[in-house]
């Protein structure tokens, strides 16, 4: 008996053993089955915009809208997306338009935000600025104006000149708020540096001088000189009659002239009022600034653009002035007539060789005969037929 027990006992234990055996097998290849599915399902193709919107919050919300637009996202890839980590919020560059879904769940939990650059030129106007940015942007011209008059300090200035890296998609008010902050930002920290505090009222008004500077200055290296004349004829009570004062706003790229001098009545019309005009006149560079703030010493009243190199002639005064003046004036003649006189040699050049080419012969495909001989042939023959 206990002999039987044992071969019985046995016999069970190795029965249990097939069992959990099997039992392991199919668990197995279930697991090995679905891990396929799996894999096959995050393989399958799927077809994508290179820049995506993602709202912010859950995975299943997100999951949802993806699907509202058209991504036929499933129960699979939401537990993948859970495991790779919580997807990044806004306009995101996936930088593919073909991938598979496996990728683009991974894509949209690791992708950077889809940014364009956008440069602001020293010198340029706020409208012309936002002009830009409505077209490169995408964005309504109308609500970013509207926003810019509501939230800026002043007419113009309030961004400073330099490239902003944007993230695509923003809407008009944040886009300015990130603009206005940053630059404000950047205002308070030199301005800190300079004088141990930001006071925006003073601060505004050498944002306001820098931009005279920066409309009148041919180059970088004269500013701190045009913004000599700027103080010496403000200590003096003298009106600025600058021209580039009046290439605000819409009139930017305008030529002035004698006409808009006498029709404008703006603050900005230098040749009318009296200081600086009540706000800046386009954005300003770093150079401006530190120009308008620290200018060169000098005697300086007086300045006009010289014709030979581009730059200006600086003069003490007036006779001075009129003397650079009239120089530029000859110069401007003298350069005016060689431009004439080059014109006119290059003109007679090409007449001189039209009459050296020689006359062009025809060319026949057969040799030329006679009209006489063609003549007299035709009448022979028409003899011979009668």
């Amino acid at each position: 008996m206990p002999k039987n027990n044992k071969k019985t006992n046995a016999k069970i234990k190795q029965t249990s053993e097939r069992i959990k055996s099997l039992i392991l097998f199919d668990i197995t290849e279930l697991i090995l089955v679905f891990s396929i599915v799996v894999l096959f399902y995050l393989t399958l193709p799927l077809s994508t915009t290179k820049v995506i919107f993602i709202p912010k919050g859950s995975t299943n919300s997100i999951i949802t809208y993806l699907n509202k637009s058209g991504y036929e996202l499933g129960l699979i890839d939401k537990v993948y997306l859970r495991f790779l980590g919580y997807p990044q919020s806004g306009w995101i560059d996936i930088k593919e338009n073909y991938l598979t879904k496996a990728d683009f769940l991974y894509k949209i939990t690791t992708s950077k935000a889809a940014l364009k650059d956008i440069t602001l030129i020293p010198g340029e106007t706020s409208y012309v600025f936002l002009n830009d940015i409505s077209k490169k942007m995408n964005l309504s011209r109308k609500n970013l104006q509207k926003v810019y008059d509501k939230y800026a300090y002043k007419n113009d200035g309030n961004i400073l000149a330099d490239t902003y890296s944007l993230p695509y998609g923003m809407k008009e008010d944040h886009l300015l708020f990130y603009l206005f902050s940053t630059t404000n930002k950047q205002y308070e920290s030199i301005s800190n540096k300079i004088f141990g505090e930001y006071d925006k009222k003073r601060w505004y008004y050498y944002i306001t001088l820098a931009s005279v500077i920066q409309k009148e200055a041919a180059n970088s290296d004269e500013m701190p000189t045009v913004s000599s004349v700027i103080h010496n004829r403000l200590k003096k009570g003298m009106k600025l009659q600058m021209d580039g004062t009046l290439n605000y706003g819409k009139y930017s790229h305008i030529k002035i002239t004698s006409q808009r001098i006498k029709e404008d009545n703006s603050s900005y019309n230098t040749y009318k009022n009296r200081g600086l005009p009540e706000h800046p006149i386009c954005a300003v560079s770093l150079d401006a600034i530190k120009a308008a703030i620290f200018p060169a010493k000098t005697d300086y009243l007086y300045f006009v653009k010289n014709e030979k190199n581009g730059l200006h002639s600086f003069s003490k005064s007036y006779k001075e002035h009129v003397n650079n003046i009239n120089k530029n004036r000859i110069i401007k003649r003298n350069l005016k007539k060689k431009a004439k006189e080059k014109k006119q040699e290059i003109q007679k050049k090409k007449s001189n060789s039209k009459t050296k080419e020689s006359p062009k012969k025809e060319l026949y495909v057969f040799p030329k005969s006679n009209s006489k001989e063609n003549t007299k042939s035709i009448k022979s023959l028409f003899d011979n037929v009668k």
